[in-house]
């Protein structure tokens, strides 16, 4: 379906659900029109129903929703004149409307998601010049090796590649730095990476000043380099040997393009996934914005740069001076200031890079805290909406992306609501039992099924709730600091080569103790007044309900931040290949289960294993295409365990 053709179904779907909205019904009627329209919503969610039945399912369900804005507009406000009542009502009015313009926006974003384009192509002597930077700030070299090798490996003509190691650890004002501790440790890193680089067979670049962080030190490679391409890799991502022969073509048929983005894929889970042993049994986080989000944007010209695994122009680079740098979040910014340019960009939903996430939960929260604080300088410096030269559908998508991160508000509105009326009775949500029945938990049904229709098997329900909860506690004064003052945050880079060996709580655990005690007390008083206050049961027995569903998120946090201690120093990936190991000069058929960085635990399939014994070396291949032996690896035996025939 083309662009008019989806905004033209957009406006006639508008249309009757306004139509819809406004029709007067009794408290039973809504009821049972609600209820109609769930069971209608989860029919056609069971059969999948795509193309134009996806526009009767979000009118369908946003007919609900509109019913629900109308009423609650209308009938549930306090009066202005119980200000003790109406100025925490219009502060939780106000936090469900955010949400409902959320919704809003996410549906027309991902209401029709782009599917990726085929690869192009390209002949050796089409292949234009790339240069891979690869900025550095404070990794441990261990972490570089794996990048700089995957990068050396990647398929691409040699004379049309330059790949260079941006050090930002080692700059003269460091080097130089009256700190003596630290300018022995910036001089001993560029010995260490210049030393790195030369066995690489890599450019080593450093600068003189740290300016403008991460887009200051890109910038400072594109003055040294000239590839017409540059790709960016961070310190912890490393390519796919296809990366460049994947995302290059692109560039050929498209003079306007400027970037091509591929998906973040990380091979250790986050905090919250490693934490609550989720990270095989559930989708994470990043599949939702990299499985559905991104190709929503794509749909519209709107997939932005994310910072890394990401092919750009170097000559759309230069209208803008290079990377933009007056946020903290430089990605986004180039994006939207390119966009705004007239040019355009390609999202490519193919895994083509490995990374790392942060593995504590405070790394995990001072990443997060960047990128709303820098989404909030981009609100306030470029503000999108308005932004000469991007167009309409551009300005909801960047309206999507940066009014996102105001959801510590809303996360901490709907926290303490409820406890505005148990602990002072106060009535900020003027309505029935049989009311909230009708319209907001229908609402709630109707919201929770349309997000689960629109982002599949990308999310499950509630995950997102507990992940925005987990966030919200942090990032609250973070946004606010950056609001009263846009130029305040400062770039801090994230550390991913992190390791818990010794379980212990999170050094920023302490307010979700406190909240989860608060909300404890609030629902054991609840129960308390439903028993001292039968009258007011309809009522209380919502408050409860909301208490317990806050009490619940509450605890899975408390699992977040009891932060799990891990035997292994590096990140182990679970995967199935077939090989081939060397024993007693017989190859014998063999299963790679696991593989890190510092070693791989084979299943062997041998009668007699004599001859193998803790540091001892032999050989393992690999069956390539077309039955072709590769050539042999020699491994050193750390571990032997045996197992019937299997060792």
């Amino acid at each position: 379906m083309s662009k008019i053709g989806v905004l033209f179904c957009w406006l006639l779907s508008a249309l009757c659900v306004l139509l819809f909205t406004f029709m007067p019904i009794n408290l039973p009627t809504q009821f049972t029109l609600g209820i109609s329209v769930l069971v209608v919503l989860a029919v056609l969610k069971h059969f999948r129903v795509d193309g134009k039945w996806r526009l009767v399912v979000l009118a369908l369900g946003t007919s609900i929703v509109m019913r629900y804005v109308y009423w609650r507009t209308t009938q549930t406000i306090p009066p202005a004149s119980q200000l003790q009542n109406f100025i925490p009502g219009i502060v939780l009015y106000l936090a469900e409307m955010y949400s409902v313009m959320m919704l809003a926006l996410s549906l027309f974003v991902v209401s029709f998601p782009r599917n990726s384009p085929a690869a192009i192509q390209l002949q050796e002597s089409e292949m234009p010049t790339v240069d891979v930077f690869i900025p550095s700030y404070n990794e441990d070299s261990g972490l570089l090796v794996n990048t700089l090798a995957a990068a050396v490996n990647m398929d691409y003509p040699a004379d049309k590649l330059t790949i260079w190691l941006l050090d930002d650890g080692g700059t003269d004002q460091k080097c130089e730095s009256n700190n003596l501790l630290e300018s022995r440790r910036a001089i001993e890193r560029r010995a260490e990476l210049k030393t790195l680089c030369a066995d690489f067979g890599v450019n080593y670049l450093t600068r003189t000043r740290n300016e403008h962080a991460k887009a200051g030190n890109l910038n400072n490679g594109l003055a040294h380099s000239q590839g017409k391409l540059v790709a960016v890799f961070d310190a912890d991502h490393a390519p796919a040997r296809n990366f460049l022969t994947e995302t290059v073509g692109y560039f050929r048929d498209n003079a306007k393009l400027f970037l091509v983005q591929t998906p973040h894929f990380f091979i250790n889970p986050d905090p919250v996934e490693r934490n609550l042993r989720t990270f095989n049994q559930m989708p994470s986080e990043n599949e939702m914005f990299y499985g559905m989000v991104q190709r929503g944007l794509d749909k519209w010209n709107a997939a932005f740069f994310c910072g890394s695994a990401a092919l750009l122009n170097r000559e759309a680079l230069a209208i803008t001076n290079g990377f933009s740098g007056v946020s903290i979040t430089e990605d986004c910014e180039t994006a939207v200031n390119l966009h705004a340019h007239g040019w355009e960009s390609v999202y490519i939903d193919r895994p083509l890079i490995a990374g790392l996430q942060p593995a504590t939960f405070a790394s995990f929260i001072g990443q997060r805290s960047r990128w709303a604080q820098g989404m909030m300088q981009i609100l306030r410096y470029r503000f999108p909406p308005l932004l000469p030269g991007l167009t309409l559908p551009q300005r909801l998508c960047y309206m999507s992306s940066t009014l996102f991160w105001l959801f510590p508000f809303t996360r901490m509105t709907f926290l303490v609501a409820p406890l505005f009326y148990l602990f002072f009775d106060l009535q900020i949500f003027t309505a029935s039992g049989g009311e909230f029945m009708a319209y907001t938990l229908i609402y709630l049904c109707v919201n929770l099924m349309l997000q689960n229709y629109l982002y599949g098997a990308y999310r499950w329900p509630w995950i997102s709730e507990l992940y925005e909860y987990v966030q919200s506690v942090h990032l609250l004064p973070a946004i606010i600091s950056v609001i009263l003052n846009p130029s305040k945050p400062t770039f801090n880079v994230t550390a991913k080569d992190e390791s818990i060996l010794v379980s212990r709580l999170s050094e920023i655990a302490r307010p979700f103790f406190a909240i989860f005690i608060v909300l404890a007390i609030a629902l054991i008083y609840a129960v308390y007044r439903i028993y001292t206050e039968p009258y007011k049961a309809d009522v209380l027995l919502v408050v409860g309900g909301w208490t317990l569903f806050n009490l619940i998120m509450a605890g899975c946090a408390l699992g977040v931040v009891s932060e799990r201690g891990e035997r292994s120093s590096s990140v182990r990936v679970k995967m199935t290949r077939r090989c081939e190991v060397l024993i007693d000069d017989q190859w014998h058929a063999s299963t790679i289960d696991d593989v890190s960085a510092n070693g791989m635990h084979i299943i062997s399939y041998a009668s007699d294993a004599s001859s193998l014994s803790v540091g001892r070396e032999t050989f393992a291949r690999f069956v390539t295409h077309a039955d072709q032996q590769s050539e042999n690896l020699p491994i050193e035996i750390r571990n032997v365990s045996r197992e019937g025939d299997l060792i």
